[in-house]
C-alpha cells in the first residue's frame, strides 16, 4: 500500500491500541506458537512478517506435514492470527475446513524389474527412480506390463497432437518426457515453445496415462524440463503421498506412476536400441509415433495407507453493503513435514515455501481490517491444505466453496515471496491473463515498478500454485511475486537469488528462516502492492474477467451469464 496509507494506518494504530494475541494456546504448543510475546500492529511491518514465518518455519512445527502434530500447531496458530485480527470464523461458524485425505507412504525398498533383451535390471527407488500409487491400495502388483515409449505423454486436439493414436494402453506402461513439445529443441511453433502449457505438468501426464488405460507411467527426469534437479523429485515422492478420496477426485488413477532418472532412462532406451538424445528430437516431430521400449515392467508396490483428515483454515472480513461478494487471498500452509531416517537436518521447514505466504496473507488481513473506509465487499482469507500434494486442498474449496464462485471477484495467491530485498520489478506469473493486472500496474508504478511475466517460463509456474483451480473453474486470478531486478546489485543479484534458492533450499531441509541475509522491505513493498489490488476490488464493484484469448474465460463468461440469468 502507498507510503502515506501506512502512516495513517499507524496513527489509527495509535489511537486504537491495538493488543497481541490473547487467545489461549493448546496446551502442547511449543514455546512462540501464539501471539502473545509479540505486539501486533495492523501495519503491513518487516517485524510482524518475521514474527510469523518465524514461528510457522520453527522445528517445532514438524515442517507442516498434513495429518500430522505439526498441523495441529499450524492450524491452531492460523486460527489464532485470525481471531487476534478479528475476522470472522469463515465457513458456517467454523475456521476450518475439512479435507478428506487418504495418506499413501510407499516402501522405498521397493524396485522396479525391467526384463529387456534377455536380461534384467532393478531399478532402485530414490537413486534410479522413484514410484507410487494413487489408488489407495496397500498392494499393487504388475507383472510383465509392456513399457512403450510416447513421446510427451500428450493429447492435445487443438494442437492437432496426440502421442498416444492408435493403440490401445490397456495395461501398458507409458514411458514419457516432462514439459511440452517444441521445449527441449526449441521450436517455438510446438505449443508454446519454451513457455510451459498444461500439457507439460506431470499431474496432466499421469491424468491422461490413467484415461488411456495404462497400468503404469513413468516421466523422464531433466533438470532444465522439470525446471529442478533429481533431489526434488526424491524428496517429494518419498515419504507420505496424499490424495483426496475417489469421490471428491472422480478423475481416474492409474495404479502406478513415478519418475525415471536420466541414467535409469538412458540404459532403458539403448536396451531398445535407441538413443535417448534423439529420442528427444523425434518426440518433438509432428506426426510422432509410440516406439515399443521392448521392456516388460515388473513391481511389487507395498504401501502403507491410512485415511486422515486434513483442514483448510477460512477467516472472513465481512463487507459493508456488497457482503454477499467477496475478494479472496489465499495461502497454502502446508510443506513436506520430516523425513525420518535421513542423514543431518530432516526437519523441511518450508520457511520460504510457503510460510512466507501464510504470514503474507495474514498481514494483508490485519490491514484490511483496520483500513477506512472499511471493504465493502467481503474478503475472504483462505489457508490451504495439500498444496505439496497435487493442489489438493484448493481443489476441495472450489468444488465446496463458502462463496459461489460466481460471488468472488477475484483471487489472490501469495506462495513462495522473495526475500532478496526490494526490486525494480515485480513478476507476475502467468503475465497478460486477467485484468486483475489492470489494478496491479498502477500501483505498481507508485512504488517505480514495472511488471513482468516470468522468465523461468518453462517451468509451468502458473500450473503449480493453488490459483491455478481457481483459474480452471474460471474465477480470475493473480499470482505475483518480487521481481528480479534488485535495486541492490541488479538483475544479476536478483536471478542469483533465485537460482541459488532452487538448488540448494527448494523443497529441502534448507529452507528455512534466515534473519542474517532475509531481506524484508522488498517482501513488505510486494505485500503492499498486492493488498492495494484487493483493497481497491473490495472497495468498488469491478468484475475483472481474463483477457481475450485467455483459455479460462469462457468459463468465466459463462459463469456470469448464468448468474445473471439467475436474477430476477
Amino acid at each position: 500500500m502507498p507510503r502515506k496509507l501506512l502512516l495513517c494506518l499507524a496513527a489509527a494504530a495509535a489511537l486504537t491500541a491495538c493488543k497481541g494475541d490473547t487467545t489461549p494456546a493448546p496446551a502442547d504448543a511449543p514455546a512462540g506458537a501464539t501471539a502473545g510475546s509479540h505486539a501486533f500492529t495492523p501495519e503491513i511491518t518487516e517485524a510482524d512478517f518475521a514474527e510469523l514465518v518465524k514461528t510457522l518455519a520453527s522445528d517445532a512445527f514438524e515442517g507442516r506435514a498434513p495429518g500430522s502434530h505439526g498441523e495441529e500447531l499450524t492450524v491452531n496458530y492460523i486460527r489464532d492470527q485470525m481471531q487476534r485480527i478479528g475476522l470472522q470464523p469463515g465457513n458456517n461458524g467454523s475456521w476450518f475446513q475439512d479435507v478428506a485425505m487418504t495418506e499413501t507412504t510407499a516402501s522405498e525398498s521397493t524396485v522396479l524389474r525391467i526384463d529387456q533383451a534377455g536380461k534384467r535390471k532393478e531399478l532402485r527407488f530414490g537413486t534410479d527412480m522413484v514410484i507410487g500409487t494413487r489408488t489407495g491400495q496397500t498392494e499393487v502388483r504388475i507383472d510383465g506390463s509392456d513399457m512403450v515409449f510416447v513421446g510427451y505423454g500428450v493429447d492435445a486436439p487443438e494442437q492437432n497432437w496426440n502421442d498416444y493414436a492408435g493403440q490401445d494402453w490397456t495395461g501398458k506402461t507409458v514411458v514419457m518426457f516432462v514439459n511440452d513439445p517444441g521445449f527441449h529443441v526449441d521450436d517455438a511453433t510446438l505449443f508454446d515453445g519454451k513457455r510451459m502449457t498444461y500439457y507439460g505438468r506431470w499431474t496432466y501426464k499421469f491424468e491422461e496415462a490413467a484415461r488411456k488405460g495404462a497400468a503404469a507411467a513413468l516421466i523422464v527426469h531433466d533438470t532444465p524440463g522439470a525446471s529442478y534437479g533429481w533431489d526434488v523429485v526424491k524428496n517429494s515422492w518419498s515419504g507420505p503421498q496424499y490424495d483426496l478420496p475417489a469421490k471428491d477426485d472422480p478423475e481416474p488413477r492409474l495404479p502406478a506412476q513415478g519418475w525415471l532418472s536420466a541414467e535409469a532412462a538412458k540404459t532403458l532406451f539403448a536396451g531398445a536400441g535407441l538413443d535417448l538424445a534423439q529420442a528427444y528430437k523425434d518426440a518433438n516431430r509432428r506426426g510422432f509415433k509410440p516406439v515399443p521400449l521392448k521392456a516388460k515392467l515388473s513391481v511389487d508396490l507395498a504401501s502403507t495407507t491410512s485415511a486422515k483428515t486434513s483442514r483448510n483454515v477460512i477467516g472472513v472480513l465481512p463487507g459493508t453493503d456488497r457482503a454477499d461478494e467477496a475478494v479472496l487471498y489465499m495461502a497454502h500452509w502446508d510443506h513436506l513435514g520430516k523425513h525420518e531416517g535421513e542423514d543431518g537436518d530432516t526437519i523441511y521447514n518450508g520457511a520460504i515455501d510457503n510460510a512466507t505466504g501464510v504470514a503474507g496473507i495474514l498481514e494483508v488481513a490485519d490491514a484490511m481490517k483496520h483500513q477506512q473506509p472499511a471493504p465493502r465487499r467481503s474478503v475472504v482469507f483462505l489457508a490451504v491444505t495439500l498444496e505439496e500434494s497435487g493442489l489438493l486442498g484448493s481443489k476441495y474449496y472450489v468444488s465446496h466453496p463458502t462463496f459461489p464462485l460466481d460471488r468472488i471477484a477475484g483471487v489472490i495467491n501469495i506462495d513462495a515471496m522473495s526475500v532478496a530485498g526490494r526490486a525494480r520489478d515485480m513478476t507476475v506469473t502467468g503475465f497478460g491473463s486477467s485484468e486483475l493486472e489492470d489494478i496491479l500496474k498502477p500501483l505498481a508504478a507508485a512504488q517505480d515498478r514495472t511488471l513482468h511475466g516470468e522468465t523461468a517460463v518453462q517451468s509451468g509456474f502458473y500450473f503449480r500454485s493453488d490459483h491455478f483451480n481457481f483459474a480452471k473453474a474460471g474465477v480470475p486470478a493473480l499470482y505475483a511475486d518480487g521481481g528480479e531486478d534488485l535495486r541492490e546489485g541488479g538483475v544479476e543479484a536478483g536471478r542469483a537469488a533465485g537460482e541459488d534458492y532452487g538448488r540448494n533450499r527448494y523443497h529441502g531441509p534448507g529452507d528455512e528462516y534466515d534473519p542474517a541475509t532475509w531481506k524484508l522491505d522488498g517482501t513488505v513493498e510486494d505485500l503492499q502492492l498486492l493488498y492495494g489490488v484487493g483493497r481497491e476490488l473490495a472497495g468498488g464493484e469491478r468484475w475483472p474477467n481474463w483477457y481475450e484469448g485467455n483459455p479460462f474465460k469462457a468459463a468465466r463468461d459463462a459463469m456470469m451469464k448464468d448468474k445473471a440469468a439467475a436474477q430476477p
